[in-house]
Formats: C-alpha cells, structure tokens, sequence
C-alpha cells in the first residue's frame, strides 16, 4: 500500500488516545531533568512562528494557519491572539476534543493521517511542532507533501523538530511515553523533505541551546543557531 493511502501514524494514533489525559503531564515529566516547564519551550516555539510570518508574509491579523499535530492545542494558546484563524488537526478525537475545550477561538479537525482535511492552497502558515518523528518513516515524504499542497502560493511551511545530536534531547525523548515510536531526523534531512516537496528554504535553525528565561539567553540563543548542539531545530520554507 503507498503513503498516500497508508495511516501514516499508525504506531502512534492509540497511544495518543490513551493519554489524551495527561498529554500535557507526560511530557513535562520528560523534560524535568532540565528544570525548565514545558510552557517556556512553547512559548519560544511560538515566537519563532510569530516573528517568521511578520518577517515573509506580515501583517498576522489577516492570515489563515494550521498546526499539523496539534496536540491539545498548547502552542495554539500562544497564537490565536494574532492570527484571523488558527486551525488544527490531530489523530486523537480525544486530543482534539480537549483542545478545542481549552482554545475555543481555533478550529479543530480529527486526522485520519493520510490527506490533511483541508483544500489546496486553503493555509497562509502550515506548522508541525515535533510530530515529524511520529510518521512512519516510509511517509515522510507524504506528510511533507501534504503540508506544502495545503499551503497558498508564497506561503510559509515551518517544521520543527527534536535534535538526534543532542544527548539531553535523546534523553527527554527516551523517557516520554508518548515518543515510544519516535524516529529522530537531522535538520539536513527534514530541509530536503521540505525542498523535494516544492518549498524554497528561508531560514534554518537550531534552538535551546539553554533552558534559561532571560534576555540574555534568548540573545545567545539566537547567535548559536548555525551550532548543531540545540535541543531543537526548525526548518521553514515559502511555497
């Protein structure tokens, strides 16, 4: 069977279901080693996603996004102050269930991971926030695919994603209950996805390079971002 008409998700669809719960506890146990709550590497993703589109497509109050693997919903709360619409997709009815109940303001579909429910050319902003490593290997390119085909013509397609050369990284995603079935890829790979997919690369980053709230932090972040030592990366292309 090919990728277009494969579950994409397959090994990952009833484990989301069965935390739905404590989706947001599972993973903050993961990451408590480092010391830092889940909101501070939220809130830093969605800046990113914030300063990206002002900076290629500007004015946020007029754009239309959607956030492949959506969880339930915790990057959304950062986002729909901003932006006309914010949409989001996820294998769990009960993931998306509860994040429509926490972010009433954003719309909210059940993925069958196979085509994203939604029309070519219907996003300004498509984004995946560390669900690539879910998708079974043999369909990333699909899933790539399915997040250009639904993003308008100049629009903005943003992956991002946990780094495989970095310990802590391996660590936190060993420990999460919800990565079981987690297949880490490197920047350079989620880049050519997005380039043999139809998207021109802008901007490439590796991010969280401290788990440290502060000005000066986030500045060295910044200056850091060509350094493959990050927790993180993000890759963002323009149809």
């Amino acid at each position: 069977m090919s990728a277009k008409k494969r579950d994409l998700f397959r090994n990952s669809r009833q484990v989301f279901e069965n935390y739905k719960e404590t989706y947001r506890q599972e993973i903050q146990k993961s990451i408590d080693f480092v010391g830092q709550d889940l909101e501070f590497f939220t809130e830093v993703k969605a800046d990113w996603i914030l300063y990206l589109t002002r900076r290629y497509l500007g004015k946020l109050s007029k754009l239309k996004v959607l956030d492949v693997g959506c969880g339930v919903g915790i990057t959304d709360h950062y986002l729909t102050p901003h932006f006309k619409k914010v949409c989001g997709i996820d294998l769990s009815p009960g993931v998306v269930k509860k994040a429509a109940f926490l972010n009433p303001d954003a719309e909210y579909r059940y993925y069958a991971g196979k085509k994203l429910p939604y029309p070519d050319n219907s996003m300004d902003v498509t984004f995946a926030v560390c669900v690539l490593h879910h998708v079974e290997p043999e369909g990333v390119r699909h899933f790539a695919e399915e997040m250009i085909r639904v993003t308008k013509k100049g629009g903005l397609v943003m992956v991002f994603e946990h780094n495989p050369l970095n310990p802590l990284t391996r660590r936190a995603v060993s420990q999460c209950k919800l990565d079981e079935d987690a297949h880490l890829l490197r920047k350079s790979e989620v880049s050519r996805l997005l380039r043999n997919a139809g998207g021109t690369l802008v901007c490439r980053r590796y991010i969280f390079f401290t788990p440290f709230r502060s000005l000066v932090f986030g500045i060295l972040d910044r200056l850091l971002g060509w350094l493959p030592l990050g927790a993180q990366y993000f890759v963002a292309a323009r149809k």
